[in-house]
């Protein structure tokens, strides 16, 4: 049996891709899930993570023409602005009964909007890495699965006893939403940070999404 080095390649760059993409989707997927009575937190992120793969399969052979789309980076980057601002909320203990208790369609809309949303320029990447191979494409999605299953339940569970992490997924997310932002092809028409300068404003945009978080509960 002669081994196809290329197919190989393919699957590994597949997964590759995949892998650094579950520690983003991760955080937003326990962060989804936090507001779920506990006894539906697994069933939530199960869902969640289906749903959102299942579309990033059929998207990824779209993905080349999606990015073409004018404002679509600019429009995700404010998507995700808004999920974390909302989920920082609902997150974040104010000592109320009440506080916590979300719905599983709720989650799972934040999680496939934030999801397609963060995957765009990954999508591109695992489309070309797969060379439109339909196996080498659901495998490596298929690899990476089983991880962020596990890593978003250990940081909800993480977020049950240290709520001070719901600040840093709410950061985290912050970040993503300013460098998709502002590496938008419209933006970047208008205005190209450089590395410093772009570092600096995925850093506003992390403490604005807290800010912006902790003023709505004051509010409330």
């Amino acid at each position: 049996m002669v081994l196809d080095w290329a197919f190989v390649c393919g699957l590994l760059s597949v997964i590759a891709i995949d892998l650094v993409l579950a520690g983003d989707n991760a955080v937003v997927i326990a962060m989804a899930v936090k507001a779920l009575p506990k006894q539906q937190r697994r069933k939530g992120i199960v869902l969640g993570v289906g749903a959102a793969v299942a579309m990033r399969v059929v998207l990824t052979f779209f993905v080349a023409q999606l990015l073409q789309i004018v404002f679509l980076k600019l429009v995700g980057g404010v998507l995700i602005a808004w999920i974390a601002v909302k989920l920082f909320v609902d997150g974040v203990p104010d000592g109320s009964e009440n506080k916590g208790v979300g719905s599983i369609s709720q989650a799972i809309r934040f999680i496939v909007i934030a999801d397609l949303s963060m995957s765009l320029d990954n999508m591109l990447a695992v489309g070309g890495a797969s060379g439109g191979n339909l196996f080498l494409l659901i495998f490596g999605l298929g690899v990476s699965i089983p991880l962020v299953v596990f890593t978003s339940s250990l940081i909800t569970r993480l977020m049950d006893k240290y709520p001070a992490i719901i600040y840093i997924g709410a950061a985290i997310l912050g970040r993503v939403a300013g460098e998709m932002i502002f590496t938008d092809p419209f933006v970047a028409n208008w205005f190209t940070p450089g590395p410093f300068l772009l570092y600096s404003i995925e850093a506003a945009f992390a403490l604005g999404v807290i800010l912006a978080g902790k003023l709505l509960i004051k509010k409330h």
